[in-house]
């Protein structure tokens, strides 16, 4: 197999070529690797390299699962991969070896793939831009000097750039979304608890965050669900209702769906002109495809939303940095961590007890507002992004006071963490691009455990309006 021939299937397309033995693991393998050492340089995209790992896997007797043989690679935050390092991108972890897997890594070994490194990610995901102070700053592959968000970053910039057909990546307030939006792929906000979260889930333990992958195409994102998504042995959390494979939802037709569309922000300040006029295009496709449009703002008390947020989360960092800081058996220094990061370690720990149940039980009733929303539509449309994609440096964590950090990163990602609040499916799409060739997705969040809906919806937009043969700066 040549070396651009590799980038041009999807993950499916390449399993394919195995099952129809027309190349072999090893060979796709050695196709991920040499692209990883052309581009790594650049992008910066993959802070583990794990070629002896993957170079044995693909010689041996790899699970018979839809993705059997394709180059995977894992986000360097909290998912386990035993014997392989995690930083979670910050350097008061930044030796850390793991001695198991998660459940859902060995879902993900079981579906096939091989695993040839991890991925880039800001400190602790914290961030909608991966830009580290121990792993630096990961680049987008349609312009190098723009982020390819966060806090996958390295895996949207991966996958962009043909590296891998799909790669890992999890979303506690849109760290799947951003970074898909930002880098042109399919990036699904799965329903919580849609796919494992052990068997140490204590990052977990809000239910804000979930893991799934970024994809060039919308099947492999459906495939990769139906391979991961089912129910956890001894969890305590049900696994949500699910009809049929979600593989064969995107050959459905969606029907004529009821669509709400805002793109009013929180602030209600105006979004990018260049976004701005992307959405009002996406509404008149979609108008044209048959789906009645209804122009509908997320009618929330946003302040309250994000205040109640606050608290809670603030507290669960907190906690779980205490449990980082009694494995380490020792504190952190302080410039062992971001200005922002410590700033949260240090604010969560003045949060007491009933602050946070407070501002748990307030997200409790603001959730079921929000939920109660979608029985009048079926679908709801916002972009991703306020802006397309900023520049390196715009963000950067590192460098800016913390303050003036959250100040950016309101501007640029408006949009994504109430429905982490919700647990709500929230799917970005690739559908626009700013007149600068970068991409900025757009938005469509489904019912509660309704992904069913969003994948036909999306089959049918990846048919109408194809991304595919869409090509970044850094490619083959």
């Amino acid at each position: 197999m040549s070396f651009s021939e590799y980038a041009n299937y999807d993950g499916l397309g390449l399993a394919k070529l195995v099952k129809d033995g027309e190349v072999t693991p090893s060979e796709l393998t050695e196709a991920a690797i040499e692209r990883i050492e052309q581009h790594n340089d650049t992008l910066n995209a993959v802070v583990h390299k794990a070629y002896d790992d993957a170079r044995t896997t693909a010689k041996g007797d790899l699970p018979d699962g839809p993705f059997k043989g394709v180059p995977f690679l894992i986000k360097d935050l909290g998912l386990k991969v035993s014997g392989w390092p995690r930083t979670n991108g910050s350097r008061f972890t930044a030796d850390g070896v793991d001695t198991m897997d998660s459940e859902l890594t060995k879902r993900f070994r079981a579906s096939g793939v091989v695993m040839v490194g991890k991925t880039n990610t800001p400190e602790y995901g914290i961030t909608g831009t991966t830009e580290s102070a121990l792993l630096g700053p990961c680049r987008n592959p349609w312009n190098p000097d723009h982020i390819s968000g966060g806090s996958s970053g390295g895996a949207a910039s991966s996958v962009a750039a043909g590296i891998v057909p799909l790669a890992h990546a999890s979303d506690g307030l849109g760290s799947i979304r951003i970074p898909a939006a930002c880098c042109g792929l399919v990036g699904m906000k799965i329903t919580r608890d849609r796919n494992p979260n052990g068997p140490e889930d204590f990052d977990r333990a809000i239910g804000f965050s979930v893991d799934h992958v970024v994809s060039r195409t919308v099947r492999d994102s459906a495939a990769m669900l139906d391979a991961t998504g089912y129910a956890e042995k001894n969890s305590p959390y049900a696994t949500p209702h699910k009809e049929r494979p979600y593989l064969e939802e995107i050959e459905k037709s969606p029907g004529k769906l009821k669509i709400a569309y805002s793109s009013k922000t929180p602030n209600s300040k105006p979004i990018d002109p260049e976004v701005q006029k992307g959405f009002e295009e996406t509404v008149a496709l979609l108008k044209g495809l048959g789906h009645e449009m209804i122009e509908h703002d997320l009618d929330v008390d946003f302040r309250a939303l994000y205040r109640a947020q606050g608290l809670v989360g603030a507290g669960n960092f907190a906690a779980g940095m205490r449990r980082r800081v009694e494995a380490a058996g020792r504190e952190p220094r302080e410039d062992e961590l971001e200005p922002l990061t410590w700033a949260a370690y240090r604010n969560g720990g003045k949060i007491t007890g009933e602050q946070a149940m407070y501002g748990w039980q307030t997200l409790r009733l603001l959730n079921r507002q929000v939920l109660s929303m979608f029985e009048d539509f079926d679908v709801f449309l916002q972009p991703v992004l306020g802006t397309p994609p900023p520049e390196i440096g715009v963000i950067d964590p590192v460098r800016l006071d913390p303050r003036e950090v959250n100040k950016r990163q309101g501007k640029a990602f408006p949009f994504t963490p109430p429905f982490n609040f919700t647990g709500q499916p929230s799917l970005s799409l690739p559908l626009c691009w700013s007149e600068k060739g970068l991409p900025f997705g757009m938005m469509f969040t489904g019912r509660y455990a309704d992904e069913a809906t969003l994948f036909r919806l999306a089959g049918q937009l990846e048919k109408e309006q194809p991304w595919i043969a869409k090509r970044p700066q850094i490619w083959a």
